[in-house]
């Protein structure tokens, strides 16, 4: 039930204005005890001649009062009170019937939505910085599809360019085949690293890596079954990493996909007299727009990056039909994604105002020792293992006979790091701390996760003596009038606004700090009654829906920031 909805509805039977305004005017008091809704009457002293004081008086002796609690005026503002009993039964009724499609709506019905996230480079490891994208890319998708949107899942791989001719070279010359069916990444790696060191020496080899790459581009067998052979063997092992995260895509089309598309694309732009010549390269200006030429050919005639999006974006809107077509990338890349924007829509094509860049900040370790790492690059694989380890700890010595330990780890363990990732707004940098993060107190995964096993626990404890009691005993929410279970249910009647809030900033943080928000109201809750104790069956039988649905709550809020929950700590 959308309580300002109705607020807005009475007011509107009183005033002359449209309910878009009204609803627009009604604010959040600041203070609990000021009520849930406020309308302040200033706009209205013109019209009816009188002081918002007197306006607001005079509402509240004519306003339906049903539903509420009371109505009050605060100076010039109108305050509505809820009715506690009603507005919790509503609350958790609708949260116990709608269950894990609590939240959800229909508003993405029809309308297709493409986010591109991820997207690491082939033959390279997995690093912390890649996790920004992902996590945040997979928890849109989450989320826009809980909202009725069609979504699809693009992980646009870094797998072409100059780089694989180094590699064909390297692989050639040093791969050790056994290290290499071992850990093929790490492998990869080394002989990657390698060519740079022996090029160092001998700049020759950076012509030899040119020609293996022109073999490739031209489909050479050979050339093309070793490049087939290293983007097979890293997402095999990319997969490894995104089953752990509980990561899916629909589409692995990656840059390769696109070279067969991009010739069509430049003779588009060059048709629309949009290619120009610049020192050699051909660019499209955009000098109009302040912003640097879009090179769309480099001087030697190869093509880069903003070609083969503008490829991809334009084989998106063709195969997908797309409302919104989605990026997260890093904030680094925002002008790459201006230019690129703006020649789509230079091109003529209107649909490039619906290409969105959500950009995100960086990732940096408080103490660099607890992570293996090559250079000042962490490893995403070093990362989750030390977590899970970390937690394995703290379990171990809080709860050491806890069943299915190393499961529950890995959960909460992989859920922290999540957490951190999502918890503010995406363009903050992120500092790791590893105690911080593994918390059980605080705003963390962990702490959150706790609070749903604690609800889960009450769950069965009651369960286990429920038995000895009468099932038929009636549930009464009047009951349910203290501050810190009014505050609970307001909170879970929430959850779809933060999702809204979500999908209108493209911020997952919204849902975190929202579940946080949850997890604080229940321990509140929590701390105020002994619920397995209570002696009023009634009044136990009511607060333990209150636990069930909070428990709806928090575990829908995680689902779609890709976090699992735990029924035990």
């Amino acid at each position: 039930m959308d309580y300002k909805k109705i607020v807005a509805q009475r007011i509107k039977q009183l005033v002359d204005l449209d309910i878009e305004t009204i609803e627009n005017l009604i604010e959040i008091p600041p203070k609990p005890e000021m009520g849930e809704f406020a309308f302040p009457c200033f706009q209205l002293s013109k019209a009816m001649r009188k002081s918002p004081n007197m306006i607001a008086k005079d509402l509240k002796e004519k306003i339906e009062k049903d539903g509420f609690e009371k109505i009050e005026c605060f100076g010039p503002y109108l305050n509505f009170f809820l009715d506690k009993g009603v507005f919790i039964k509503n609350t958790v009724e609708k949260i116990l019937d709608e269950g894990d499609n609590y939240g959800s709506s229909k508003m993405g019905e029809g309308k297709n939505i493409v986010v591109e996230y991820s997207s690491p480079n082939i033959a390279k490891p997995f690093h912390v910085g890649h996790l920004f994208t992902t996590v945040i890319g997979n928890s849109l998708y989450k989320i826009l599809s809980f909202e009725g949107y069609n979504c699809t899942g693009i992980n646009h791989l870094g797998d072409w360019g100059t780089q694989f001719g180094k590699l064909i070279y390297a692989y050639k010359n040093w791969v050790n085949e056994d290290a290499l069916a071992k850990e093929p990444i790490k492998e990869l790696l080394r002989i990657y690293v390698k060519f740079h060191e022996e090029a160092e020496l001998d700049p020759t080899l950076n012509e030899q890596a040119k020609m293996y790459f022109k073999k490739l581009e031209d489909g050479s067998e050979e050339e093309v079954k070793l490049w087939t052979k290293f983007r097979d063997l890293s997402l095999v092992e990319f997969k490894k990493l995104y089953a752990i995260l509980n990561v899916k895509f629909d589409s692995y089309a990656g840059e390769s996909f696109y070279c067969d598309k991009m010739d069509a694309i430049i003779k588009d732009i060059d048709e629309k007299g949009l290619l120009v010549e610049s020192n050699g390269a051909k660019v499209v200006m955009l000098d109009d727009y302040n912003i640097p030429p879009c090179i769309i050919k480099k001087s030697d005639g190869a093509t880069i990056y903003a070609t083969r999006d503008l490829a991809a974006a334009t084989y998106r809107k063709k195969t997908y039909d797309f409302y919104k077509n989605i990026y997260v990338v890093g904030k680094d890349q925002a002008l790459h994604f201006k230019q690129v924007f703006t020649t789509l829509k230079l091109m003529g094509n209107k649909w490039a105002d619906d290409c969105v860049h959500v950009p995100f900040g960086t990732v940096r370790f408080a103490d660099k020792k607890l992570s293996t790492r090559k250079g000042d690059v962490i490893f995403l694989d070093d990362l989750l293992n030390q977590a899970v380890a970390k937690t394995l700890e703290v379990i171990n010595e809080k709860n050491p006979e806890l069943e299915n330990k190393d499961d529950v780890a890995k959960k909460v363990g992989i859920g922290a790091i999540v957490f951190t990732y999502l918890k503010n707004h995406r363009e903050r940098d992120i500092v790791f701390n590893w105690e911080e993060m593994l918390s059980f107190e605080g705003e963390t995964g962990p702490y959150v996760q706790y609070t749903y096993a604690r609800a889960k626990s009450i769950l069965r404890k009651v369960e286990e003596t429920s038995k000895k009691t009468n099932s038929d005993v009636e549930l009464d929410y009047n009951k349910l009038n203290s501050k810190e279970e009014f505050e609970l249910v307001k909170q879970l009647e929430g959850f779809q606004k933060s999702i809204l809030f979500a999908i209108d900033k493209l911020e997952p943080s919204m849902v975190t700090r929202y579940v946080i928000d949850v997890a604080k109201a229940f321990n509140k809750f929590y701390n105020q009654y002994n619920i397995s104790n209570l002696k009023d069956e009634s009044d136990k039988k009511t607060k333990i829906k209150m636990v069930e649905a909070t428990c709806i709550v928090i575990k829908n809020a995680l689902s779609l920031i890709g976090i699992e929950v735990v029924d035990r700590m």
